[in-house]
């Protein structure tokens, strides 16, 4: 073979496989998982953030009020143990643990928890693009409920896009961010409609703010909220079965056509179980077993079966809630035995890997 023949073939296999990588990489990008960076520890932040979280009043029982918080260290608040400890968030080496572990679970991208410029969440974001991008991951963001309004928040996201979105790790849809909004139910539809519309009096479309904008569903009601306000999608974060209409499987098939309808997207959330009673000890309504990686496949199937554009995983990390994948391990503090994830603290990265997979093949 002379060397232009070589040269023509390396060409054609260099062009083949640059292709492959980047429909198996933007194919992840299609799992997302939500982060939170919101733990800190006295030897990197000088006191416990998070790990020694409230104990949470009832909203209408008085049984429960002024019951404390938790100290840290041997006693979190949280009803499983995470095998790195009480860790702090700004840390670069558990960063680097954890964009790991994320990278091994078969995730594409992910979403991190975010209250506004100066918050503890946005600390060490940069450290978070940075080591995110070393092993080929993105990072969206869950806007989190810390504004008072739709202008209060444009002024935030215009600092968020100014200062992170040129990142090459920083998420983009077709060239635009996407930006969860939890609680996004708590401002009227009609002030929503002013900035997402494209006639919207203070429209942020054709603006650096526009974004895909995912609100958050959580009753059948929502359906009219959808309707008019703007939103470019919606998912269901929690994690619990049965909790909300949302976070319902069986109410997933209505939500997709909805969704499919009013030319929107649907991002189904999945998680591995639900336990908080250490944070909300008046919630064992909620809590849903494990059992042994079962209830997380169930999720994932009932989620796969709607053909989802995206589907959103609760959670990396939300110990408070019991929701995470982190590895966890057994643990005693006090009177108090931590739940685990039985012999292999690794089970539910090896298991996200799995069900991710199966996922990705069948789309």
């Amino acid at each position: 073979m002379n060397y232009c023949n070589r040269f023509l073939l390396l060409l054609v296999f260099t062009l083949f496989f640059s292709k492959g990588a980047a429909q198996q990489s933007d194919s992840r990008d299609k799992v997302q998982i939500f982060y939170y960076g919101w733990y800190g520890n006295p030897e990197t932040d000088g006191s416990y953030q998070h790990w020694n979280h409230e104990i949470l009043p009832h909203w209408s029982n008085p049984k429960w009020n002024n019951l404390g918080h938790h100290k840290g260290g041997d006693d979190i608040g949280a009803n499983f143990y995470p095998a790195l400890g009480n860790y702090s968030s700004n840390d670069p080496k558990i960063i680097e643990k954890h964009m790991k572990m994320i990278k091994e679970s078969g995730v594409g991208v992910v979403v991190v928890s975010w209250l506004g410029k100066d918050s503890f969440t946005d600390k060490s974001l940069i450290k978070y693009l940075d080591i995110a991008d070393h092993f080929d991951l993105k990072i969206a963001f869950h806007i989190e409920p810390f504004y008072k309004n739709t202008s209060e928040l444009k002024e935030q996201l215009s600092y968020l896009v100014k200062t992170y979105s040129g990142h090459h790790a920083f998420y983009k849809k077709e060239g635009k961010p996407l930006f969860y909004v939890y609680d996004s139910y708590k401002i009227p539809k009609e002030e929503w409609a002013k900035m997402l519309a494209k006639d919207g009096g203070k429209t942020v479309r054709n603006t650096e703010l526009d974004a895909f904008y995912i609100g958050l569903w959580v009753e059948k009601d929502d359906a009219k909220f959808f309707d008019s306000s703007g939103f470019d999608g919606f998912y269901t974060y929690f994690a619990s079965e049965g909790f909300v209409y949302g976070s319902t499987t069986a109410n997933w098939d209505f939500m997709a056509s909805y969704a499919k309808d009013h030319h929107m997207i649907f991002i189904p959330c999945v998680g591995p179980g639900y336990s908080d009673t250490k944070i909300r000890p008046w919630n064992e309504a909620n809590f849903k077993s494990r059992n042994h990686g079962k209830y997380y496949e169930n999720m994932f199937d009932a989620a796969m079966k709607v053909n989802p554009d995206f589907i959103g995983i609760t959670s990396f990390n939300e110990w408070h809630e019991g929701t995470q994948i982190e590895p966890a391990i057994p643990k005693k503090g006090g009177d108090f035995k931590y739940e685990d994830y039985g012999k292999d603290p690794l089970f539910y990265i090896k298991e996200t890997k799995r069900l991710t997979d199966k996922f990705l093949k069948k789309r």
